[in-house]
């Protein structure tokens, strides 16, 4: 479990590939901004909640500032926002057991909350340079995405109950994928890997309107109802405090997504997992991110697009590529063509753990690597016109 005492590593200021839509890892300052719906009549005991948590936020790593406002027009309406040396030492927060604590004490009094999150681009007085030793740092550049926002869950099932949670969540029907006018649902990709559960959906507008629209589908409900009695989290959906703890605690970040800049029909998609050492997944998230950014540029590799997604110690990289995996070259897949980098990444995995083979690492197999790396794929859908 990683911990917020412990500083995650200082990324390096860098600038991004054009390729490369998505990333916390350029080393820039991260800007907060938590919309809270407070139930009428609360809002002194919010009030009293938030001193609570600031005093206690204060001290985790990588927390600048932070600030709360009430709206003019609508006491029950509040603005909490909050400032980080980079994005990395917050995500290792907000996803920690920590977190959880700390902000129980809100849920009482709060009807509604929406979490967004932007790394600073440009601020008044003007550009950020390297001259002054206590410049705080600024995105170099706007990155340009492609409209679509990546998530994904992650949970674990009791062992001995795969085979029957894998028929479950691949015997649904698709939901509708129209959100709105502005909001589709374009792909959701399930995997497992032993008894761990990785959904990764692909959304084009707004993530939370698209998950809250899932969540209401019929079918989807019958499927989560159906797996609840294998999970190794205990959970009620019909209870909204023990559900929002279960998908709190089953959030799996996009940390980085890089393309290669080419489609092609014929392209599979497939997920490897890593476990990496106690608090080491952070780090390794973001050297497989460096190694993804180097495949991009490389006419050889068949990966035409990669996410990294991360919690603790569990990585998982979402791939396309180009031919499917056993065609390809193993250490093209794996984004590790340097026996130096291979070695590096030695320093994070966890001996022993699933996805990882430090004998084979060190050794260089690489085709021995990826195939405990691979997880199964139960289902992988797309609306018809994503």
């Amino acid at each position: 479990m990683t911990t917020t005492s412990e500083r995650v590593s200082e990324p390096l200021k860098r600038q991004m590939p054009k390729r490369v839509s998505q990333s916390v890892f350029d080393g820039s300052r991260l800007r907060v901004v938590l919309l809270v719906d407070v139930y009428d009549g609360a809002q002194q005991q919010f009030l009293e909640a938030y001193e609570q948590l600031c005093t206690q936020v204060s001290s985790v790593p990588g927390h600048v500032s932070d600030q709360l406002c009430q709206s003019i027009e609508n006491p029950s309406q509040w603005l909490i926002t909050s400032e980080w040396e980079s994005a990395p030492p917050f995500l290792a927060w907000v996803n920690s057991e920590e977190h959880v604590r700390m902000v129980s004490p809100l849920h009482g009094c709060v009807r509604d909350t929406r979490s967004l999150r932007f790394h600073v681009v440009r601020e008044t007085g003007g550009p950020a340079t390297d001259t002054t030793p206590d410049q705080r740092r600024l995105q170099t550049s706007p990155r340009v995405g492609d409209g679509v926002v990546r998530h994904a869950l992650t949970f674990t099932v009791k062992p001995g109950s795969e085979e029957t949670v894998a028929k479950i969540l691949a015997d649904y029907a698709s939901p509708e994928p129209r959100v709105d006018d502005t909001t589709r649902l374009c792909r959701t990709s399930l995997f497992m890997y032993g008894n761990r559960v990785v959904r990764a959906v692909e959304v084009k507008g707004d993530l939370l309107a698209a998950l809250r629209h899932v969540a209401r589908q019929p079918e989807v409900r019958a499927v989560e109802e159906a797996i609840n009695p294998y999970l190794e989290q205990d959970r009620d959906l019909n209870d909204p405090e023990s559900a929002r703890l279960f998908f709190t605690r089953a959030a799996l970040p996009a940390l980085h997504h890089v393309t290669a800049g080419h489609e092609h029909p014929e392209a599979q998609r497939h997920a490897l997992y890593y476990e990496a050492r106690p608090d080491c997944g952070m780090r390794l998230a973001e050297l497989l991110a460096q190694h993804d950014e180097a495949a991009a540029d490389d006419p050889r590799s068949p990966v035409l697009r990669s996410t990294i997604f991360q919690r603790d110690e569990v990585v998982v990289r979402l791939i396309d590529v180009h031919g499917g995996l056993e065609a390809a070259d193993p250490a093209l897949c794996l984004g590790l063509t340097d026996p130096v980098e291979a070695a590096e990444l030695t320093t994070l995995f966890e001996g022993g753990a699933p996805g990882t083979d430090l004998s084979a690492l060190r050794s260089g197999d690489f085709a021995r690597l990826l195939d405990l790396a691979r997880m199964e794929l139960i289902t992988d859908r797309r609306s018809p016109d994503a």
